[in-house]
């Protein structure tokens, strides 16, 4: 798991944060699909959420994206993470960008605000993009 243990609605609290900023990433370039909720599943459930709460984590992602403004709602959580967990939402986040093989440009600057907002480096996360690019091609 990537977190310490807390409390049951921490742990949802914590869990239905990172699940809004993928789905920001997931809505950004107007049209999410099934594939892009299918990875943010798949990542929620490797971070700690059980699949008897998922959709509601995942609904209550979606209230909170609906109505936040600014991404900097959703990056505390991942930015309090250590720099490994950090690289495996930022690798989720860029599954979710090229789940449909292409990035636009809504999606890359996201993800270049990202970077500074988690304190990524440009390289890292330049190196992750590659990665991830050639999985999906």
């Amino acid at each position: 798991m990537f977190f310490k243990k807390t409390k049951k609605k921490d742990n949802h609290e914590y869990l239905t944060k990172i699940a809004a900023l993928l789905i920001h990433a997931a809505k950004i370039d107007e049209n999410f699909s099934s594939i892009e909720k299918n990875i943010i599943k798949q990542t929620l459930l490797k971070i700690g959420a059980n699949s008897e709460n998922i959709e509601e984590i995942i609904k209550g992602a979606e209230k909170i994206e609906e109505n936040s403004n600014q991404i900097l709602d959703f990056t505390k959580e991942v930015k309090n993470m250590d720099e490994k967990n950090k690289i495996e939402i930022v690798e989720t986040l860029w599954k979710i960008i090229y789940s449909n093989k292409i990035a636009d440009n809504y999606e890359t600057n996201l993800m270049r605000r990202l970077a500074g907002l988690l304190y990524i480096d440009n390289k890292i996360m330049g190196d992750i993009k590659e990665k991830i690019k050639k999985e999906n091609f």
